[in-house]
This record gives C-alpha cells, sequence and structure tokens, in this order.
C-alpha cells in the first residue's frame, strides 16, 4: 500500500465530513451553508430562538432581519445601520440640529450627517468649515446664502426635494422660510465632521478686540459695544423679504458666482424608471459645483427592488426619507449580514461591496445614496452577467442559456422591471 501523505489524509477526512454532513443536513438552494444558518436548525427544538433574558420587544421588533436573519446570511461585519431617531437634537428657539458622525457610527469614514430644522425665519448662524457641505430638503423651503473666492455672492430659495452645495471653506447660512419652515438633511465630505464645531462668525468677532475691529471695518470700536459674546448658532429671526432684493444687496457690482449652489433635483426626470419605482441622480455632470459629492433620490414601490449591485468608486451613504427597507450587503468571506432600515435611518456600504434593497413596507420607500465623489458610479450584477459569454455564465452558475436568457439586458436599476 502506498505511504500516504499528510495532504492525503486531510482531503480524505474533509471529504468525509462534507458527506456526512451532507447526509445529516446537506446545503440547499437558498440555505448553502453546514451546518444551516438561521432559525432552520431549530426545527423539532423552537426553544432554541426563544429570547427569555432581558429584552427590548418594541426595539427588537424593528429589526426582524437581525432577530432572526435569512438562511443566506453568514458571518459578520461592523454595524452599518444607525438613525437620527436616537441621536441627541441640540434644540434652540429658532430650531434644531442632530447628526450621526463616525463618533457614533465607526463604519461611516467618507461621510457625517446631520437632521436640521429651522422654523419660519430660523437662522442657522453665519459660519463656514473645512468640509463640503451638501444638503436635501426634505420639508418646506430654506433661504441660502454664500460667496465665492471672488467676492461673487448669491442668494437662492431651495425648496422640498431640493439641492444645495457649499465648496470647502466658503462662508454661508441658512433660514427657514417656508409657511413652517423648513427640515433638511446634510452631508459632509469627511465622516469625523461635526455640525457642533464649524467656524461661526460671532464666536470670531466677540473673541478680537474692538481695536482690531474698528481698524479691520473702519469704523469706531463703539460701532460693536452690543455684539453677542457667545454663539448664536440657531435662533430666531425675521422673515426675509423678497429674495430679488436680497440678491441685488449681497451681489452688488460682483454679480453672481459663476456657479450655482443649489439644484431641483425632485424636478429632474428620472434617469430610470421602471414598473418598480424610479431614480434621479445628480452630481458634477449637471449640478457642476458638487465637485465632492454625488446622490441619488430612489423611490421604490411596494415589493420593488435596488438591484444587485455596487460602487466601485465610492462607500454609499444612504438615508430613508420615508418607507420601509430590508438592505443585505455580501463582502469577501463569505459573510451576508441583512439590517432593516426606517424613515429616518442611515446605512453605510463600504466600496465594492455587493448589496441590495428591498421594499418592506406597504408603501413606497423613499431614500438617498449619497457619495464622496464628483461622479454617480455603478455596476450591476445583471448587466455584466448579460455582458458575459454565455459559456462561461452557464459553465460558473450551471444555469441553462433559456434561463440566461431571461436576465434583463441592461441595468434595471429598480426591480421589477
Amino acid at each position: 500500500m502506498d505511504k500516504l501523505t499528510r495532504r492525503d489524509v486531510i482531503v480524505a477526512t474533509a471529504a468525509g465530513g462534507v458527506a456526512a454532513a451532507t447526509t445529516a443536513q446537506g446545503a440547499t438552494f437558498g440555505n448553502p451553508d453546514m451546518p444551516p444558518q438561521g432559525a432552520i436548525n431549530t426545527e423539532g427544538n423552537p426553544s432554541s430562538t426563544t429570547i427569555i433574558g432581558p429584552n427590548n420587544p418594541a426595539l427588537s421588533s424593528q429589526f426582524p432581519g437581525a432577530l432572526s436573519p435569512p438562511p443566506t446570511d453568514v458571518g459578520s461585519m461592523p454595524m452599518f445601520w444607525a438613525s437620527f431617531n436616537n441621536a441627541p437634537r441640540r434644540i434652540q428657539n429658532g430650531g434644531w440640529a442632530r447628526q450621526v458622525t463616525q463618533a457614533d457610527f465607526q463604519i461611516s469614514e467618507e461621510i457625517a450627517g446631520v437632521n436640521m430644522r429651522l422654523t419660519r425665519g430660523g437662522i442657522r448662524e453665519m459660519h463656514w468649515h473645512v468640509f463640503a457641505e451638501w444638503a436635501f430638503v426634505t420639508k418646506g423651503s430654506c433661504r441660502i446664502t454664500t460667496i465665492d473666492d471672488q467676492g461673487r455672492a448669491n442668494v437662492e430659495d431651495v425648496s422640498e426635494g431640493g439641492l444645495w452645495y457649499f465648496p470647502p471653506g466658503l462662508p454661508h447660512s441658512l433660514q427657514g422660510i417656508g409657511e413652517d419652515g423648513c427640515e433638511f438633511i446634510l452631508c459632509f465630505d469627511n465622516g469625523r465632521a461635526s455640525e457642533f464645531d464649524t467656524l461661526l462668525i460671532n464666536e470670531w468677532f466677540a473673541h478680537t478686540p474692538p481695536e482690531v475691529l474698528a481698524l479691520n471695518f473702519g469704523v469706531p470700536a463703539e460701532s460693536f459695544a452690543k455684539i453677542p459674546l457667545h454663539d448664536l448658532y440657531i435662533f430666531q429671526g425675521a422673515v426675509p423679504g423678497p429674495i430679488e432684493q436680497d440678491q441685488a444687496e449681497a451681489q452688488g457690482n460682483a454679480g453672481p458666482p459663476r456657479l450655482r449652489s443649489s439644484f431641483p433635483l425632485i424636478d429632474l426626470p428620472p434617469a430610470k424608471k421602471t414598473k418598480g419605482g424610479e431614480v434621479r441622480i445628480a452630481d458634477s455632470s449637471n449640478f457642476p459645483i458638487s465637485k465632492n459629492i454625488a446622490a441619488a433620490l430612489v423611490r421604490i414601490h411596494p415589493k420593488g427592488m435596488r438591484e444587485m449591485h455596487w460602487h466601485p468608486n465610492s462607500d454609499e451613504w444612504l438615508y430613508i426619507i420615508e418607507g420601509e427597507g430590508e438592505l443585505t450587503v455580501f463582502e469577501t468571506g463569505p459573510n451576508a449580514v441583512t439590517q432593516n432600515f426606517n424613515a429616518g435611518d442611515v446605512g453605510y456600504v463600504k466600496r465594492s461591496q455587493g448589496h441590495y434593497l428591498r421594499n418592506t413596507g406597504l408603501k413606497d420607500l423613499v431614500y438617498l445614496e449619497v457619495f464622496r465623489s464628483s461622479y454617480f458610479s455603478d455596476v450591476s450584477l445583471s448587466d455584466w452577467i448579460t455582458h458575459t459569454p454565455r459559456a462561461m455564465v452557464r459553465q460558473t452558475l450551471n444555469v441553462t442559456d433559456e434561463t440566461i436568457e431571461r436576465f434583463p439586458v441592461g441595468k434595471p436599476v429598480i426591480l421589477p422591471v
């Protein structure tokens, strides 16, 4: 008898183990792991799934994908769910703000998010910061003011479904002008950025010697005797007058900036529309000033799904505007993890990780996909397969030519097509 090598023994042992496992509880379609993943393991012993220790049913019921993952989930990943719903609010007379940054949401390296509300006339103090600011108005209308490095200023009104963008370092202010003010989402192109750590005009004035202020502005020092001695941040102001008057005062002889700071995303024709929903895209190709951040506004009808895909150029930060959905993320390992999302929740998917998002509710699921990039880019799994030689696909997936012919051609984006 030939001498057995260590490798022969390992291979034979492994094969026997696989055979035994297959006989006992073999891998099946839709449940590939041995032992099987999830509640299928508990057949005949249902108490295996019960929680008998401390529990918060109101909270755990919001996450069925985590409480009882689908049998195709495997392994683990850093938590890719967060929410504004449990983020502390900084409330002031005139509005409030709350944020989700990398300090709270470790995986979120490229984007930090802020949810802010301004009353009618409520003002976010004149300020600037070292990171780019991108915003989407979810309710009401907001008047924005800014100036570029050539001294060209502008005043613009941004309504529900609209965007604005301020490049890094350029100063700006915000004021609610809708009947009930406004609410919006801000994104900064740095996960560590904090809304509560910006450069505020009042703080600079208050911490500058009066004689320096007098010299800088060419007026007596006493002119500044009543300046606020602390930051205002958010405060109640008077409702502004006609925008044309504000624009004329701000621009003077310099005229407006070359590029607009706002963009009516909701008025844009969908880049893709199917029976399952629609998507609108804003990046530097149609919103030229937005060099650091690109985004998609996605609407998925009930039972629809954002197709299986990934983004090769940037991490994805997503924000649920309305509805409810289930996000599954796939990574090497293999690792596949599912989490549930509701309005006000934030998700994060690392660059090139495969994922899909299903509408699990009875109403439309509407959400934002935001990227730290000048352009929107995604790779569709279906698009890749249908543009690969058929023999390669047939041999890899062990499916028939007839099956491959039925795959959607091109990027479905939102299913059903």
